[in-house]
C-alpha cells in the first residue's frame, strides 16, 4: 500500500491546534457527504486516528498534534497512487486553512 506522510507546520498553541483539526474529518463528510462514508474519527490524547471510504477508496491513518505542527500520515490503496498528489494537496490545503493565526 502506498504511504503518505505529510508535516503541516503551525504556529498556534498545541492546544489550539488540536481543537481545530478534531472533526476535521467530520467537516469534510458535511461538504462531500455524497463522496465520503464509513468515517470514524477516534482521539487518545495528541493523536487521533482515521478510517473512512472516498469515492469507493478506504483510507486510513493517524493524526498528531505537536507544538510546531501537525503530522499526518497514511494508508492508501494502490488503486488510489495517481491521485496520492490530489489527496495530499487537499488535506495540506484544509490543514493549513484550519491552522491560520
Amino acid at each position: 500500500m502506498p504511504k503518505m506522510s505529510m508535516q503541516i507546520p503551525h504556529s498556534l498553541s498545541q492546544e489550539e491546534a488540536k481543537s481545530r483539526i478534531t472533526g476535521m474529518l467530520g467537516d469534510l463528510k458535511e461538504q462531500y457527504g455524497d463522496k465520503i462514508t464509513d468515517l470514524s474519527e477516534e482521539w487518545s490524547g495528541d493523536t487521533g486516528t482515521f478510517s473512512l471510504k472516498a469515492m469507493g477508496f478506504n483510507l486510513s491513518g493517524t493524526l498528531r498534534v505537536t507544538g510546531q505542527e501537525i503530522q499526518v500520515n497514511g494508508d492508501l490503496p494502490w488503486a488510489a497512487k495517481p491521485f496520492q498528489g490530489t489527496i495530499e494537496a487537499s488535506i495540506r490545503e484544509r490543514t493549513e486553512r484550519l491552522l491560520a493565526p
